[in-house]
């Protein structure tokens, strides 16, 4: 089970080209970095918030026979980009690099020397379903067309993730005194340390509340306006600091789905957590974790192969509704509504899945009597347990 999905494809990256992984603090990064450096005879792990190990980050001295080197948390060095671009054209032949961070290691591309073209970039979620099963983030082959999920066996672990969260530690102690104090911890360095380090934030007492108030808030369109006169900062400050706390892998934007763009960027995205166990009520907290796991499908099939796959909610003028729309290289494939029990919402699936000519609909139940084909509307009503394992996110 500590074995990540992603683990095999970042071995086969690292032959090429520098390997980037981001994803959340305490995600299992480092884990996951210490467990491919045992595939190599000779590596090197160096932790830029290690003050000994700092020192040869930025000398670059290690053995020149080293077949791995690991830089953890090199984004908070100034000018980075520039050092790593040097570090990697100057290597001896066959050396691998693989760069991990608790940051967004993606948006370094907006200035300075570039490294396109010398590097595959990963996200790393928390467990899902599927990844504790074992059973392998589908697909594995490059596909040419949206892969049709095949359901069969149930998850057992769904419970455990509805009240755990995903990230490894507190979800494999099974304990709730461990998720509060590893919650508690997790916050403070991300703010203290993370954030910190790397942003110029002169109110992080203000971006902390931004934080608590956006989690009760998780899966709903966001009012600036509204958190604007909350926190006591103007409509820009505000969505700066959502931008920021999207960067440090806090949350992350579902946006609406409209073919014209200018339309889709009038409309306010839904956010969501990326530890959704901080999301108090069972509702909002189980399509939290529907949208992690779908977005961790759209990552995946981005990361591993180029595929355009994203992840958006729709709703139109009268305010109907669906969670979430798959879109697969720009034409709509998935919709998927998400509910506790009561499967109502056929309505809507089946109003935007004719007008958007998606066939695959899905109303996802946490309950699990609830599964048939409602003839009808076309609805796939099925349990979460069955779900999340045949979609294979």
């Amino acid at each position: 089970m500590e074995t990540r999905a992603l683990e095999p494809f970042l071995l086969e990256d690292l032959a090429g080209k520098m390997v980037f992984l981001g994803g959340p603090r305490q995600v299992g990064k480092t884990t996951a970095a210490r467990r491919l450096a045992g595939r190599f005879p000779r590596s090197v792990y160096l932790n830029w918030d290690a003050r000994e190990h700092r020192r040869s980050m930025l000398s670059g001295q290690w053995p020149p026979e080293t077949d791995l080197v690991i830089l953890d948390e090199l984004h908070k060095q100034p000018d980075w980009k520039s050092r790593l671009k040097g570090l990697w054209d100057t290597r001896p032949a066959g050396q691998s690099f693989l760069v991990t961070g608790s940051s967004r290691l993606d948006v370094f591309r907006r200035g300075g020397d570039s490294l396109m073209g010398r590097y595959h970039y990963w996200r790393l979620h928390p467990f899902s379903a599927a990844e504790m099963e074992g059973k392998p983030v589908f697909p594995a082959a490059f596909p040419k067309k949206p892969p049709v999920p095949e359901f069969g066996p149930i998850s057992p672990h769904l419970q455990s993730l509805m009240r755990m969260g995903g990230f490894p530690e507190p979800l494999f102690s099974g304990s709730e005194r461990t998720l509060n104090r590893w919650r508690s911890e997790r916050l403070e360095r991300l703010f203290r340390d993370d954030i910190r380090s790397v942003e110029a934030v002169q109110n992080l007492s203000k971006v902390e509340l931004l934080a608590e108030m956006l989690a009760l808030r998780a899966g709903t369109p966001l009012s600036i306006n509204s958190l604007a006169a909350d926190v006591e900062a103007t409509n820009k400050t505000v969505k700066a600091w959502i931008d920021l706390l999207g960067r440090n892998y806090y949350l992350f934007a579902v946006p609406p789905w409209h073919r014209r763009i200018e339309r889709a960027l009038k409309k306010e995205a839904k956010h969501y957590l990326w530890d959704w166990s901080e999301v108090r009520e069972e509702g909002p907290r189980f399509e939290n974790l529907m949208a992690s796991h779908l977005l961790k499908w759209c990552h995946f099939c981005r990361d591993a192969h180029g595929v355009q796959a994203e992840l958006h909610y729709v709703r139109d003028r009268e305010k109907r509704e669906v969670d979430f729309l798959i879109v697969w290289d720009k034409t709509p494939w998935m919709l998927v509504e998400c509910k506790l029990s009561a499967p109502d919402g056929l309505g809507s699936l089946r109003r935007f899945g004719h007008s958007l000519g998606v066939k695959e609909r899905y109303l996802v139940t946490l309950a699990e009597n609830r599964d048939y084909l409602d003839r009808e509307s076309g609805v796939r009503v099925i349990p979460a347990v069955k779900f999340l394992l045949g979609l294979g996110a």
